[in-house]
């Protein structure tokens, strides 16, 4: 049996770094934001679902504009419930497919930024989180992105407090180091799950 493993992380945390590291490791790396985006590409029936709901949000040249997007679900439950019920089947329908070409007994990682929220982590066998100190993570996003320092914190607001991740995983990454400190602590773990999946 092929097992699957969840693995997230918040904003900053260095979910994405460990995903690759699990990738060049073997792993079947399955992420859900790309998946999203294919979910709302042109002329898929995701987009069309959202135009339906919210034209103001799809470009003249047939494309999302996904910042209107954020900003019109950001504040918004209810909208924001409705988009995940457009968006969501699909994401599960296309890592469906994804998972259809692992090898024999190949691990496959779901990369899902909203892991525990969106109830994902059920359909895994275990749960990989990613964490590292507030104050590392804002520095990292304010480095790649030019966001000030409230819109990050607004951010992670919205996401899971990361005690209550932290509880629910069943391994944890600790990314407050450097990068080959993030690889030996994805290695193990990698290791871990693939003998749970032989």
């Amino acid at each position: 049996m092929i097992g699957r493993a969840g693995l997230t992380g918040g904003i900053g945390a260095g979910k994405s770094a460990a995903a690759r590291i699990f990738s060049d490791l073997g792993a079947l790396v399955i992420d859900a934001d790309e998946l999203a985006r294919q979910a709302v590409a042109p002329g898929s029936e995701g987009l069309e679902a959202i135009r339906a709901s919210w034209p103001q949000v799809v470009n003249a040249d047939g494309t999302l504009d996904r910042p209107a997007l954020a900003t019109l679900v950001f504040d918004d439950e209810t909208a924001r419930s409705a988009l995940n019920e457009i968006v969501h089947p699909i994401v599960r329908r296309l890592a469906a497919e994804a998972e259809a070409s692992a090898g024999p007994d190949q691990l496959i990682i779901h990369e899902v930024p909203l892991l525990f929220e969106t109830g994902y982590a059920e359909r895994c066998d275990k749960n990989v989180l990613v964490t590292a100190p507030r104050e590392l993570r804002i520095a990292r996003v304010t480095a790649r992105s030019g966001w000030t320092p409230e819109e990050i914190e607004r951010r992670m607001s919205a996401q899971i407090d990361p005690d209550e991740a932290r509880k629910r995983a069943d391994y944890v990454i600790e990314n407050d180091g450097s990068f080959d400190d993030l690889r030996g602590q994805v290695r193990t773990i990698y290791e871990l799950l693939s003998a749970d999946v032989n």
